[in-house]
């Protein structure tokens, strides 16, 4: 699906294209708002709130699974960040479960048929052949990494409000977020180990580098253990703990609106160098930084933080 934003009145418009009926779409739109939401089959999304103006929310919607991710989810979440990634009105994105749990996890009752090997491959009555069905299986495994790949790829910074529950592929879904809130009754675990498997959608990749305690890591990611949000939040996963989802949900929207109120080319820079920086040495990210800034320091939005600064005044920042 392609949604693209038009002018029509000077009032922007979500269009649709795609077959007619392939989602469940719904639009809001205010007289003075431009308030807009659509809903896929596993999530939903709103944007130009006009109690949060430049933030997205993005919510995890398969409540009655416990926010299970379904074969579904994976497209629809590379799709929907993607898109994102392009609005230029989106400055910041808060990133929710529905219901009980922010997630359970990988729902396989759905895609693990084909995770493990269990359909494909030869005809009826015949053996299947293992190099194909190896090549079957990664690109599976692939398409599914791409969904959270796209969250850390767009240039907003991704807010994610966890409350309830948060297992498995959750772990992955997080750690490709920015930042992270969670209410203090939130159980994580990083499951996999449990099902037999080593975690591959980014938690063993992603997590040494964002939290400071790579002892206690491993003792979670080898036992399959349930810890604490209190636990997460020493071991540098989380920012805050909040005692409620309501507050959770709260403080992560007011965050991602002090973020939309910065210079979008200074924060998409800033995103950018640090990714860049975490996967190289310094030196080479100073020499990146120095080609990006080439560019950025030609910004306008240098001179209207400056004048805002002077005239103790906030100034207001063109989209991308």
């Amino acid at each position: 699906m392609l949604l693209r934003l038009s002018n029509l009145g000077h009032r922007p418009v979500l269009a649709l294209q795609r077959h007619i009926g392939t989602y469940p779409a719904k639009f809001t739109t205010g007289a003075s708002t431009a308030r807009r939401e659509m809903h896929f089959e596993t999530l939903t999304i709103e944007t130009n709130r006009s109690d949060a103006p430049g933030v997205a929310f993005v919510t995890i919607n398969r409540p009655r699974k416990r926010n299970a991710m379904n074969s579904k989810f994976w497209g629809e979440c590379k799709e929907v960040f993607d898109t994102l990634g392009e609005e230029g009105e989106v400055r910041a994105v808060v990133l929710a479960g529905a219901g009980k749990v922010f997630t359970s996890g990988l729902d396989l009752s759905d895609i693990g048929i084909d995770l493990m090997g269990g359909s494909g491959g030869g005809s009826e009555g015949e053996s299947v052949d293992v190099a194909r069905q190896a090549f079957k299986i990664k690109r599976h495994v692939t398409r599914m990494q791409e969904a959270f790949n796209a969250i850390e790829r767009i240039p907003q910074p991704v807010v994610a409000a966890i409350h309830g529950a948060c297992i498995g592929g959750g772990i992955d879904l997080i750690a490709a977020c920015d930042i992270r809130y969670a209410c203090a009754e939130t159980i994580f675990s990083i499951k996999e180990v449990d099902i037999g498997l080593a975690a591959d959608l980014g938690t063993l990749q992603r997590l040494p580098r964002v939290t400071g305690n790579e002892s206690l890591l491993r003792e979670l990611a080898f036992t399959g253990r349930n810890f604490s949000s209190a636990e997460g939040q020493a071991l540098g996963l989380l920012s805050s703990v909040l005692p409620s989802p309501a507050e959770t949900l709260a403080r992560a929207t007011g965050l991602a609106m002090e973020i939309a109120r910065k210079s979008p080319v200074a924060v998409a820079g800033t995103k950018a160098n640090l990714l860049y920086s975490r996967d190289h040495s310094v030196q080479d990210g100073l020499n990146y930084m120095t080609t990006w800034n080439m560019a950025a320091l030609q910004s306008e939005d240098i001179g209207k933080a400056v004048q805002g600064a002077m005239l103790k005044e906030r100034p207001t920042f063109s989209k991308l």
